[in-house]
């Protein structure tokens, strides 16, 4: 697995880039990739709205599992 240096990892095996100073780009690690197995279906119904870190904002579907998608910051 690769670890590139801007990103900033949750415990959750998601992560965070920041980009121009008001945008946060978020995915999920390598590790939960290989986990899930093929991703059929991400769902964000969050879009636009003010969240506090830690909660849900999305789901993301792979096979016959469905995950949270926690906000890390």
């Amino acid at each position: 697995m690769s670890f590139p240096k801007n990103l900033r990892y949750t415990k959750d095996h998601e992560w965070v880039r920041l980009e121009d100073g008001k945008t946060a780009v978020i995915g999920i690690t390598e590790y939960a990739q290989s986990e899930l197995g093929d991703i059929v279906y991400v769902e964000v119904e969050t879009i636009g709205k003010t969240l506090d870190a830690g909660v849900v904002f999305g789901t993301v579907e792979a096979g016959k599992t469905v995950s949270d998608l926690f906000l890390p910051v």
